[in-house]
């Protein structure tokens, strides 16, 4: 580093507290990234040629973060990474705390954020939701059968706690099954899939998707066993999921890959970075305006989608709040009607 530039960003650096560190890292990275820029005195194109692979990038820009940017005592680690357009983003972890940002291939150039530059309608072809979420039944707009895309990952709290909801409106009325379709996040590397908070998680993702999509009958029985205690072969068992399709799906990258990289296609196109998120006739919508995570909010949400209400519109489901996280009950003291999600 530019023995001018790097007491500039320790004497920042120490002002500033644990809660801090995010903003310590985007002042500290806009230096440098502009140091990098001045020193080389060469054209951006050329920094940003050549390519590492994702893992090597990454852990480069956490040592260069571990050993230029945090204080004593502090240490950033390596959980994910992913390509995301045009560059590898990845996710570190700092005591408890988790962060995204993004490297340029060639791990040259760190960046602590992303800011798209070009978005597209909902209604264009291959464009992107509006960044705008609806938050109201007047903003939706109206189809003669509305599609509820629901993306999540399988532990994250706040993703279970939206296929608990969700599950909840399928058991009650069981129709608007066909108007709801869960999918999950996460990335391909290779020839498996990643996810935010790991294998075990990306694993769970992808039976999931399997489930889903070859044995779409016993789809909401497992993801009702599952939420309760996090349990793979007993609710395999109760819910009748054919174990040796389900093992093949996986195993046959024509399958479940394929299933997967069209969900991760979709997160993509609607720019999905957190779990949950809710996809409304190709609008970001926020449960927050309908009463929070509740059955009879997600219930009114869809039929906030229809040109005309049918019936089962008129059904009153529970309002209580969903537990967030693994849990044996619907609702529970913890359960919270926010939109808390993972990042």
């Amino acid at each position: 580093m530019n023995k001018k530039i790097k007491p500039i960003i320790q004497k920042f650096l120490s002002r500033l507290g644990k809660n801090s560190i995010p903003l310590a890292i985007v002042v500290a990275g806009l230096i440098i990234a502009g140091a990098l820029i001045f020193i080389n005195k060469g054209s951006i194109s050329e920094k940003v040629s050549g390519s590492l692979p994702p893992q090597e990038a990454a852990e480069k820009a956490i040592n260069y973060i571990n050993q230029n940017l945090l204080t004593e005592g502090m240490t950033a680690s390596l959980v994910s990474v992913t390509e995301e357009n045009g560059v590898y983003k990845f996710r570190l972890k700092i005591g408890e705390q988790e962060y995204d940002s993004y490297v340029t291939k060639n791990g040259n150039l760190l960046f602590t954020d992303g800011i798209y530059l070009e978005e597209k309608s909902a209604g264009s072809e291959g464009g992107a939701a509006s960044q705008e979420e609806k938050t109201t039944c007047e903003e939706i707009e109206k189809t003669d059968s509305p599609y509820l895309e629901a993306f999540v990952v399988s532990n994250c709290p706040y993703g279970l706690q939206m296929q608990r909801v969700l599950d909840e409106v399928v058991k009650d009325i069981p129709s608007l099954a066909g108007n709801i379709k869960i999918e999950y996040i996460g990335a391909i590397q290779g020839d498996k899939i990643t996810s935010m908070h790991g294998d075990k998680e990306a694993q769970e993702n992808l039976r999931q998707i399997c489930i889903r999509e070859e044995q779409a009958n016993r789809y909401w029985n497992y993801i009702g066993c599952f939420i309760k205690k996090g349990e793979v072969e007993s609710c395999l068992a109760s819910a009748g999921v054919n174990s040796g399709n389900l093992t093949a799906c996986i195993a046959d990258s024509s399958r479940g890959l394929k299933y997967a990289k069209e969900d991760f296609s979709s997160q993509e196109k609607y720019k999905v970075t957190g779990s949950p998120t809710l996809i409304l006739n190709g609008d970001i919508v926020s449960e927050s305006g309908f009463g929070g995570r509740t059955a009879q909010s997600l219930k009114t949400l869809i039929c906030c989608g229809f040109k005309t209400e049918p019936g089962i519109c008129s059904q009153e489901l529970t309002e209580d709040s969903a537990a967030a996280g693994f849990s044996e009950t619907y609702s529970q003291s913890s359960g919270s009607s926010g939109n808390s999600s993972c990042q």
